[in-house]
Formats: C-alpha cells, sequence, structure tokens
C-alpha cells in the first residue's frame, strides 16, 4: 500500500485526511492509560495521525 507524503511541517489524518501544522491547537490531545498522550483528529476522532517534523 503506498503512501502520500505529508507536507512539510504537517501532520494528516490517515483516516479521513484532515491537515495541520504539526502540533497545532486544531488538533485534540488525549490521554490513554497504558499509552500516554495521543493527537486525536477534530473531524473523526481517529488517532491514526502522520506527524512530519
Amino acid at each position: 500500500m503506498a503512501s502520500t507524503p505529508t507536507s512539510r511541517g504537517q501532520s494528516r489524518c490517515r483516516r479521513c485526511g484532515f491537515e495541520a501544522p504539526g502540533g497545532d491547537d486544531q488538533w485534540h490531545r488525549i490521554t490513554v492509560p497504558k499509552l500516554g498522550r495521543m493527537t486525536q483528529c477534530p473531524d473523526c476522532e481517529s488517532t491514526d495521525v502522520i506527524t512530519s517534523r
């Protein structure tokens, strides 16, 4: 399965395609027991997010 690269400094939800700058306030932050803090998509609530630096 081929993946498309994200723009530099952007984070992208792999489920719905939502994009915003990495670390931006648009992303939700959740705490999951045993996993810690995770980034969550504000549109579909997925945590399958690709973060570029």
